[in-house]
This record gives structure tokens, C-alpha cells and sequence, in this order.
């Protein structure tokens, strides 16, 4: 793959970085097979959902999904925060000024969709936002990256991961995106591969402790840990997938997801509450109508998603977080667009 290739495909208009996209697509799709047993209280009422064993898929979820896109998840807020005061900081005097209207609104946001989904990550987002993130636009890099590595290594060594992860994720992207590293991802073939080794060299001892206690694990400091580096791991192989011919597979599959995050995030809650009443999931004794669920509420949003970005700028929760942020309208729908053709004019969407 040629840099100008590799550019194409890693940078959007105006700079996006679409790898940004596909990770955060990936992170939905591991969400929500963290979400669905919880909320749709999957075998609770048949005895199924009993102690974790790599012999069935819930021993695998614990290895493989529980904690680790959670922290993809908070990182990439972090990032997205700091990209957007820097955007910000560009077109207006005050940007912290949009930054405290953009999570006053996912705070009503947040508190909105607690009433649904309760334990959503929305609300914990804004507050944090709120009393973490926006406070350390006013310290030096370095002194936030100091506070993001405390903040991560006292959620690991005192609370076992989980919603106490926030401050300290939020804080890393935030680093990664002042420091300048946010544009090598999915760019940089090399670093990518550097951060490959050294998550997978961390991962690898810490995943086989958790196997020796998956019986009882859960927001423990083994499993954090490993959560947290095997986090490491499917990030940066995805950033190494993006500098290879896998990159467009990756888009199609995971950047319509991704770029609608906000909105697929909360229309998955009502979709698997649906399902949950029509499988009758409380009284389940099989794992399978429980995946089906979650595949069949992916590929739905997933041709949900890709139909409305072909017509429209954002998602529709998006627009509206944009809107009341900035103030001001964007055009929803995209602008036709002419191609001149030797024999007619066409006008596509």
C-alpha cells in the first residue's frame, strides 16, 4: 500500500481519522455483548447463568469482552474531547465554553437514558467529563498524562476496573491526542507492531492468571489488568489492520457503526429489551437465541447505519448533540453533488 493509499483510507474530510471510526465500531459491537445479559437479565430466572467456565461462552465473554471495550470505549471519548477543542479553539474565542454545553447535554442525555438502561455509561461520561476532563484542559500535558497514569493505576490496585476506569482513560486519550500520537493510528505500521508486542507480551501472562480464576472472576484486579491490556491489544491490531489491504473491509464493516456510535449505543437498549420479552431471555437455557439477538441487532443498525450516512451527514442523535453544542443548524441531509457526464448532467446524493 502506497502512503498516499494509506492516507486515502486513514484520513476522512477534514482530517478524521476513520481508523477512530472503526475502532469505536468494533467497541459498540463488544458492548453490546457486555450489555445484553445484564439488561435483558439473560437465565436469571432458570438457574442458567451460573458460575464462569471456559466450557461454555460465558467463561469466554469474561476472557474475551467483559472490561476490555469498555476502556476502547472511554479512551476514544478522551480523544474525541481533545480533537474537538482543538477544532474548536480554531473557529471560536472560548472553546470551553462549547465543551461545557457539549456534556451539559450528554449529561440530560445521560440521565434521560438511565431511566431505560440503568448502569449506561452516558451519564458517568458526562459527569466525569465535567469534573475531570474539562478541568485538565487548563494543566500542562505532562501533568495530566501523570494524573491519567495514577488515576488508571488506582482503579486497577483499589476498585477493579469498571466504571472507576473512566477518569483515567478519559485522561490517556486526552494525552494521546495533545501529544500528536492520535494521527499515527491506523497510519503507522511500525508503531502499531511496537504496541502490538508490548500489549500482547503484557496480556498473555495476565489473561493466563485469569484463566486460573475465571470460576469467580469479574471487577477484580486480575481481571482489570487483563482487561485492560488485551484493550491494548485489539486496538493496536487494529491500527496495524488499517495500514493493510484489510482496511477497506474494516470500513465497510465497522465505520458506519463507529460514526453513529451515539445513536446505535442507545437504540440497542430498547432493541434488546424487545428481544428479551419476545425470547422470554430471563427464562432461557441456551446461549443461542441470546447471540442470535445481538447479531441480528448489529446487522440492523449496521444497514440502518449505512443507509442513513449515504443520505445524511451524522447520525441523528449526533446532529442534535452538534446542534446544541454549536448553536447553530448543520444541514442534515448531504448536498447533491454533480457529476458531469459527456452526454447528461447527473446529480447524485
Amino acid at each position: 500500500m502506497t502512503t498516499t493509499e494509506l492516507r486515502e483510507r486513514t484520513t476522512g474530510t477534514g482530517g478524521r481519522v476513520v481508523a477512530l471510526d472503526v475502532i469505536r465500531g468494533v467497541a459498540l459491537c463488544g458492548i453490546i455483548f457486555v450489555n445484553i445479559g445484564p439488561l435483558t437479565r439473560f437465565g436469571m430466572e432458570s438457574g442458567f447463568y451460573g458460575p464462569f467456565t471456559l466450557g461454555d461462552p460465558s467463561g469466554w465473554l469474561q476472557l474475551l469482552v467483559q472490561q476490555r471495550f469498555f476502556p476502547i470505549f472511554s479512551l476514544l471519548f478522551g480523544i474525541g474531547f481533545s480533537i474537538f477543542l482543538e477544532s474548536a479553539a480554531r473557529r471560536v474565542a472560548r472553546p470551553r465554553i462549547l465543551l461545557l454545553r457539549r456534556l451539559l447535554i450528554l449529561l440530560v442525555i445521560g440521565i434521560l437514558f438511565e431511566m431505560l438502561q440503568g448502569g449506561s455509561a452516558l451519564l458517568p461520561y458526562a459527569v466525569v467529563g465535567l469534573v475531570v476532563l474539562l478541568p485538565s484542559t487548563w494543566l500542562p500535558r505532562w501533568a495530566s498524562a501523570a494524573a491519567a497514569v495514577v488515576l488508571i493505576l488506582a482503579s486497577l490496585g483499589f476498585a477493579g476496573g469498571g466504571l472507576t476506569l473512566i477518569p483515567g482513560m478519559f485522561l490517556l486519550g486526552s494525552c494521546l491526542t495533545r501529544y500528536g500520537l492520535v494521527r499515527a493510528i491506523g497510519r503507522s505500521r511500525r508503531g502499531s507492531l511496537i504496541a502490538l508486542a508490548a500489549f500482547t507480551v503484557v496480556a498473555v501472562p495476565l489473561a493466563t492468571w485469569q484463566i486460573t480464576t475465571i470460576e469467580s472472576s469479574g471487577f477484580d484486579v486480575v481481571s482489570a489488568a487483563a482487561g485492560l491490556a488485551i484493550a491494548g491489544v485489539y486496538v493496536s491490531l487494529l491500527s496495524l489492520l488499517m495500514t493493510t489491504s484489510a482496511a477497506r473491509v474494516l470500513q465497510t464493516a465497522f465505520t458506519p457503526l463507529g460514526t453513529m456510535a451515539l445513536t446505535n449505543y442507545v437504540c440497542a437498549a430498547p432493541l434488546m429489551l424487545a428481544a428479551a420479552a419476545l425470547l422470554d431471555l430471563t427464562h432461557s437455557t441456551s446461549w443461542t437465541p441470546l447471540f442470535a439477538t445481538v447479531v441480528v441487532i448489529l446487522l440492523v443498525q449496521w444497514v440502518a447505519s449505512t443507509l442513513w450516512l449515504r443520505y445524511c451527514t451524522q447520525g441523528p442523535l449526533e446532529w442534535l448533540w452538534r446542534w446544541g453544542t454549536w448553536g447553530h443548524r448543520r444541514p442534515l441531509r448531504r448536498r447533491a453533488v454533480v457529476v458531469p457526464s459527456p452526454e447528461t448532467d447527473r446529480v447524485t446524493p
